[in-house]
């Protein structure tokens, strides 16, 4: 296993939930795939992957804008979020981006930023066992423009009182390293490390 390292001069560490933290994106993908086939609607999986960090219901504004569909965001992730909540059990966590959150508990201030909503990345975080970790997790439920807009990861610093430039951004998503890049801090793609 690759294992990750933290520069000296970082005084926060920010992770995204999906992907980073939590072997869900598998999970989030059969749950659109399920969620669209409830309203009769072909699910494009390589698109809504492509978007992934954004806020869910942008995601599905920007599926009927760009698929000429129709489908309503309220209902579709309704459907989306219960299939989650029935199999969040079988998640399991990215090892070596998890050691990385484990190895600075209670040595640096730690967060979340993540463009699901707080009720998922809470059961996924809790289904891994690492809630405990972080003191501040911000979600697309609290009112801040989502992924690529750098607004989460200047609140999770704001949250934190730590200067945007010393914050360490963990994201597997393009939205959110452009969302951290924008907020002037340093990222790290884990994608080589899953």
């Amino acid at each position: 296993m690759k294992k990750i390292s933290v520069e000296a001069g970082i005084k926060a560490l920010i992770f995204d939930c999906d992907g980073t933290l939590v072997n869900s994106m598998p999970l989030h993908m059969q749950a659109w795939k399920e969620a669209f086939k409830k309203f009769d609607v072909k699910c494009d999986e390589k698109f809504l992957f492509s978007l992934k960090g954004m806020k869910e219901t942008d995601i599905i504004i920007l599926y009927n804008q760009t698929f000429k569909t129709n489908l309503d965001p309220d209902e579709v992730l309704l459907a989306k979020h219960e299939f989650i909540k029935q199999h969040v059990s079988t998640l399991q966590p990215i090892e070596p981006v998890v050691e990385v959150a484990r190895s600075f508990y209670g040595k640096l201030p730690i967060a979340v930023a993540s463009g699901s909503v707080r009720n998922i990345v809470n059961a996924e975080l809790n289904t891994i066992g690492i809630f405990h970790l972080f003191n501040f997790i911000l979600t697309a439920d609290d009112p801040y423009k989502p992924k690529p807009a750098p607004d989460i990861f200047y609140a999770a610093a704001f949250s934190m009182n730590v200067d945007p430039q010393y914050c360490l951004v963990f994201e597997d998503g393009d939205a959110g390293l452009e969302a951290a890049s924008k907020a002037g801090m340093n990222t790290l793609d884990v994608r080589p490390y899953i």
